[in-house]
C-alpha cells in the first residue's frame, strides 16, 4: 500500500532522529563539563539536569521529550488515514504542514526558546492534528 501521508511520517521520525544527534552531541560535552560522572548517576530524573546543565543545552533535551508526545497522535491518525485510502491530497498536505510546523517547532525552541513564538508554532500544528483527526473520522464513520 503507498499513501502519500506515508512521507511526513517519515520525514517526522527521521527528525527526531536529528534532534537525538543534536541532544546528544550537546548534551554529553556540557555533563562533562559540569563534571557529572554517567556511571555514578542513579535514578535521575529529567528534570535534575535542569539543574547541573546550561538552558541552551536543555532546550535540545526539552524538544527531543517534545517529540514523543503529541507526534504520537499524529502517527496514529496518519496510519488511521493511509489504512482507509484517504492518506493523498488535502490529508498529505495537512500532514506535511504538520511535520513543517513540528520542525519549525524544534529548531526554534533548540536555539532561540522564545515561548510565544513556540506557542504559535505548536498552536498552528495543533491545528492541523484537529483537522486530520476529523477527516481520519470521517473516513472510519
Amino acid at each position: 500500500m503507498h499513501s502519500a501521508i506515508l512521507q511526513p511520517v517519515v520525514v517526522l521520525i527521521a527528525w527526531t532522529l536529528v534532534m537525538l544527534v543534536w541532544m546528544l552531541i550537546t548534551r554529553l560535552p556540557a555533563m562533562s563539563a559540569s563534571g557529572v560522572d554517567l556511571g555514578q548517576l542513579r535514578g535521575t530524573k529529567p528534570a535534575d539536569a535542569d539543574q547541573g546543565l546550561p538552558a541552551k543545552v536543555q532546550w535540545k533535551a526539552h524538544n527531543y521529550n517534545h517529540l514523543h508526545e503529541q507526534p504520537v497522535l499524529f502517527y496514529a491518525v496518519a496510519l488511521v488515514i493511509a489504512f482507509t485510502g484517504t492518506g493523498d491530497g488535502i490529508n498529505a498536505w495537512i500532514a506535511w504542514a504538520y511535520v513543517g510546523l513540528r520542525i519549525g517547532h524544534s529548531v526554534w525552541q533548540a536555539t532561540v526558546n522564545q515561548v510565544s513564538v513556540r506557542f504559535a508554532l505548536f498552536l498552528l500544528a495543533s491545528l492541523a492534528l484537529v483537522a486530520l483527526t476529523l477527516h481520519a473520522a470521517m473516513a472510519v464513520f
